[in-house]
């Protein structure tokens, strides 16, 4: 078997050939996979599944083949937009930021320099009782992963009965920082829990679940945010709002193929560590993490539970949207479970 230095290194190149062909026009359909209420669902899987198979092409000529169709469905869905409210994050000018970001030029992310972080809400019927609130955040560098991660696995969750907010984050480490990340994280926990009476939800019922690098997000809100912990310790220049007088910390934590990587290290000593729910396939990379993490959680004394799941890969939630079927059965069973964990731990 090749070393995994090696292989990265293959896959890095790879990514860099496709984004130096692709990367304008995957950059410009960006928008429409996160604003995704604004438009047809099926065109958007529709044009996922055009980018995923163009970033899986090995050629420059293979893939400039296909940009013309992409672009044309592209802006076909553009013009179809109808207007659906953002819920952003932060006033005008007020971003807390620590990261240097100001060109995008080789399209090595999925937001310019310029983006601004935002969330929408995905809500059940009056005349449903909601058990809680759950704020999702897709993995990756999100664009099309919004849709699966994100709006399926909501529309999940709504079925259950919980209300739903998809958030759109400064995604971790492209290129922003994990405290970046995170204070994106608590700011929606924040305004969300403000809004309880108006969700119908209880203030100690606020859920965040991370897919995949959404996950290692969900564990930076928790390390730099949570508890007593003010956003002014991360960022100095910051100034404080209402908002930071309501408290940012998750009451649970559903980290969905998203352990911390074992080179990482959490401080426990001021982090209000939730109960975590876990769940991944064996056949994920993250298992040897998530083998690593699990009895340091429990020498901290915090609620986990882990289900694994034989023959699944990593990054299969929601993934029925794109596929057109459920390729793992056994995975799906991960929500019932997740919900079954809340209502046991949040009393």
């Amino acid at each position: 078997m090749e070393d995994m230095k090696v292989l990265f290194e293959k896959k890095r190149k790879k990514m860099d050939m496709v984004r130096s062909v692709f990367g304008e026009e995957n950059l410009a359909a960006v928008p429409l996979f996160e604003d995704f209420p604004c438009y047809p669902m099926d065109r958007l899987v529709e044009l996922a599944k055009m980018a995923a198979g163009i970033e899986g092409l090995d050629s420059p000529e293979e893939i400039r083949e296909r940009i013309g169709a992409f672009r044309e469905l592209r802006l076909q869905i553009a013009s179809m937009k109808t207007q659906r409210t953002r819920i952003k994050l932060w006033p005008e000018g007020k971003i807390p930021a620590l990261t240097e970001y100001k060109d995008n030029g080789a399209y090595r992310y999925n937001h310019n320099p310029d983006f601004e972080p935002y969330m929408y809400e995905m809500l059940i019927p009056e005349d449903v009782e909601p058990k809680g609130a759950v704020i999702l955040c897709a993995g990756g560098d999100h664009g099309f992963t919004v849709l699966s991660e994100g709006y399926q696995v909501a529309a999940d969750f709504n079925a259950m009965g919980y209300q739903c907010f998809v958030l759109l984050n400064r995604t971790n480490r492209n290129p922003w920082t994990g405290m970046e990340a995170g204070v994106d994280a608590a700011r929606a926990i924040r305004i969300v829990r403000a809004n309880a009476e108006k969700y119908r939800v209880r203030e100690d019922r606020i859920i965040f679940a991370g897919f995949s690098n959404g996950g290692l997000t969900g564990e930076a809100c928790i390390q730099y945010f949570s508890g007593k912990q003010r956003v002014k310790d991360v960022f100095a220049d910051y100034e404080e709002d209402g908002l930071d007088q309501v408290s940012g910390s998750m009451d649970a934590f559903l980290c969905i193929y998203g352990p911390r990587m074992n080179h990482d290290s959490f401080d426990y000593e001021r982090a209000v560590y939730p109960p975590v729910f876990h769940a991944l396939g064996l056949l994920d990379f993250n298992m040897d993490n998530i083998n690593k993490l699990y009895p340091e959680l429990v020498s901290h004394g915090i609620t986990v539970e882990i289900h694994t799941f034989s023959g699944v890969p990593h990054g299969q939630a929601g993934s029925r949207l794109l596929d057109g079927y459920v390729k793992y059965p056994n995975f799906e069973t991960w929500e019932t479970l997740a919900d079954q964990f809340i209502m046991n731990n949040l009393k």
